[in-house]
């Protein structure tokens, strides 16, 4: 299957002459992928995502949106293409739910053109397809946080791209919004075929949703592939210092992440 979305070699650096935050990471998300990008805090998986979304620009190597390369594309163009759905999102005046959604349409509008009716209509679909339609008149900032990360997840998905990039989508949420936002992701990506790749420390909702991971460690990665091949627990000791016991659970068929003990480096 041919990549969609593809780091050729990038490597990246906040400041001249300062330390690689991303050093010569080559990944591939395929048409359909729903791929987790796992690591410690500060192994460089927040700004592989931002690499990938196209918000920051690799020092070295280059990203290719289909067989394009990203830079040589305005950001428009690619946000037509890709949608992003950040850790938090902080707002500074006060909008409704049907306006968050309706700025997903805003890539799709010319100059000074307002939503029309099948961009409305779009957004609508976007809130029923997160389970969220009956919030639309709701004001955003009244809304818990498992409803907050749905309604963005709708705007995302009112952009009508072909990928969506997640960042930490399940950070501060109680377990039952959690399990609320695994399983609408799988939902979209299996009904609505949308490629998605997701940042996380959750081990186990990686190990439960996600197809493919990608461990990275100190800005490299460690290891890729299938889910089933990559997460074990030999790398769960490489990339965090933790013994863990990761074994297929009986009841839900997928893998699980027992942390046991840390280990000295």
């Amino acid at each position: 299957m041919p990549a969609l979305l593809w780091a050729d070699n990038v490597s990246f650096r906040y400041a001249a002459g300062g330390p690689l935050v991303v050093d010569g990471v080559t990944v591939r998300l395929a048409d359909g992928a729903l791929a987790g990008i796992l690591g410690p805090n500060g192994s460089g998986k927040t700004t592989l995502l931002r690499l990938l979304s196209g918000t920051r620009r690799p020092t070295s190597g280059r990203v290719l949106l289909g067989n394009r390369p990203m830079d040589r594309l305005s950001r428009r163009e690619v946000a037509r293409q890709i949608a992003v759905v950040p850790q938090e999102t902080e707002l500074a005046f006060e909008y409704s739910v049907i306006e968050i959604v309706l700025m997903g349409r805003h890539p799709h509008l010319g100059v000074f053109t307002v939503e029309g009716p099948e961009d409305i209509r779009i957004a609508q679909e976007a809130l029923a397809a997160t389970g969220t339609a009956h919030l639309e008149r709701r004001p955003f900032h009244e809304l818990s946080g498992g409803e907050k990360q749905r309604v963005v997840i709708a705007a995302a998905l009112a952009q009508s791209a072909d990928l969506l990039l997640l960042d930490e989508p399940t950070a501060s949420l109680d377990l039952g919004y959690q399990l609320d936002i695994s399983s609408l992701l799988q939902r979209l990506n299996r009904d609505h075929e949308v490629t998605m790749a997701i940042s996380t420390h959750d081990l186990n909702l990686a190990a439960a949703i996600c197809r493919e991971l990608i461990l990275m460690r100190d800005g490299r990665v460690l290891a890729a592939g299938p889910t089933e091949e990559v997460l074990t627990s030999d790398n769960v000791r490489r990339l965090y210092d933790v013994e863990a016991d990761v074994h297929v659970n009986d009841d839900t068929g997928h893998m699980t992440v027992v942390p046991v003990r840390r280990i000295a480096r």
